[in-house]
Parts: C-alpha cells; structure tokens; sequence
C-alpha cells in the first residue's frame, strides 16, 4: 500500500470575534503543508474568512481543517478501534461494494446525542477502510475514512446541527441549515483548507426517498462534496484525490460520491 509522506506541515490560527449584534464571527487560518504523494510535491495554504450567517460561535470550538490539513492521515495507522463493524458488503457483479454504517458504531459527538441515523455509499472493492479516532487531527466531526492508494481518498463528517443553529430541532433538513451557496461558503473551507471561492466548479441540487443533497464540484483541490442533514445532524461526504487521481479515476471517483445516501 502506497503512503503519503508528509516533509513539513505548520498550522497557525488567529481568532477575531465581532458582537452578536452585527452577527460576524471571523476565522483566519493559515495552512501550510508540504507533501510528497504519487511523486508530487503539493503546498496547500491559505486565509480562511468564516461567517457565522451559517455558523455563528462555532470558530471557538472549530478543529483543524477537516480534510486537507489532514490529507496524509488518510493513510497513517492509527490502530484498530475496539468492536469496530467493518459494515461492507460483498462485491458486485461489476466489483462495487457497499458501505452502511453499523447501527451500534459509536459517534465522537458527545453524551446525550440520540443515535446518527445510518448512511452509505459504494465504492471499488479494492478500497479500505482507514480506522479513525478521536486523536484524529480532523477532529471527532470525522465519522469515516476510506483510501484507495490507487484511486483517492474519502471522509465523512458527521456534525451536530447544534453547531449551526439552536432552533432546527430534531428534524433538520439541509434547506433549513442554509441554501447551497452558504453551505459550501461555511464549510468548504474547513474540507480544503481555504477560502471557496472561485474554486467551485459546479453546484446542483438532488432529491433521493424525499431528501435534499447539495453537490458540489471544486477545484484547485479537486474534490466532490455531498452534503445533507437528517435528525439533528449535518452530514458532508467527501471525495478526494491527487491531480493524477483525478486524472485517470475521475469517472469512479465521481460514481462514489454520487452514491451517499443517508437511510
């Protein structure tokens, strides 16, 4: 299995909180990380701008970056959690398996949460399962990783609707967090570790069984994001993979980020 060597990697943040009142919550966020991968040399950094329209006082208990800051962690062994249910399916006529979440897996979202309503996904047999624990550098928002050395990379956040807004309930709908411009305003920037803008290359709206999905398509770095919410949480699958990658699997890497389903 190929890995991801990472040469130097700095992180630095600046916090400036505005008042309730004029309702601006900023981050600013520098990332630097230097990696050799697929023999490439990548520099991703960048001035990240927040507003709290969407997520107002969630800077303070922000994590790193969720996706970037963390790329390599996608193959960095972090041993095998306790109980962990693999919840993969046996490979299809064409090869593709299907992941579902394991009801009885655990959540890093706190005590007194109810249960994280399942999602799934396919992917090529050949990609694995990369276990993920709270000492993750993507925070506990990070419910899932799975890599293909060959093909890219995947993770799933799972996010309290708490983080957005107080009044959404049990029942939150990814139209009541915000339409799909603010969505991917607010949180792009935590997956790629700067600023959106500019960077997204296409943006549609999709109904699968009565719920909305926002995807999304953007580059420089390349990712595909589809984004939904269920009960009280947030859900944003991400796909990812090097310039290369992108390249010669974009087809499949397209086909597994269309599939996410929350069930």
């Amino acid at each position: 299995m190929g890995t991801s060597l990472f040469t130097n990697c700095s992180f630095s943040w600046r916090y400036h909180h505005t008042s309730p009142e004029n309702g601006i919550s900023r981050v600013n966020k520098t990332v630097a990380c230097y990696r050799a991968s697929d023999g490439e040399t990548e520099i991703h950094s960048g001035a990240v701008n927040r507003r709290s329209v969407l997520l107002y006082g969630a800077s303070s208990g922000c994590s790193t970056v969720l996706g970037f800051a963390g790329e390599g962690l996608a193959v960095v062994k972090q041993g095998l959690l306790a109980g962990r249910i693999p919840g993969l399916s046996e490979p299809d006529e064409q090869g593709w398996r299907t992941y579902r979440r394991p009801d009885e897996k655990s959540g890093g979202h706190g005590v007194g949460w109810s249960p994280i309503i399942p999602y799934a996904f396919s992917i090529p047999q050949e990609w694995d399962e990369v276990p993920v624990s709270i000492a993750d550098l993507g925070g506990t928002e990070i419910d899932l990783r799975f890599a293909s050395p060959k093909e890219g990379r995947l993770f799933v956040i799972v996010a309290p609707v708490l983080r957005f807004a107080d009044n959404l309930g049990d029942n939150a709908t990814i139209e009541k967090i915000g339409p799909p411009e603010k969505v991917i305003n607010a949180f792009g920037p935590e997956v790629i570790g700067e600023n959106v803008e500019g960077k997204v290359l296409s943006m549609e709206v999709a109904e699968h069984s009565g719920r909305t999905y926002y995807q999304y398509e953007l580059e420089p770095p390349h990712v595909l994001i589809t984004a939904t919410a269920a009960g009280n949480r947030f859900y944003m699958f991400n796909v990812t993979g090097s310039g290369l990658q992108w390249k010669r699997h974009y087809k499949d890497l397209k086909k597994i980020a269309d599939s996410f389903r929350v069930v």
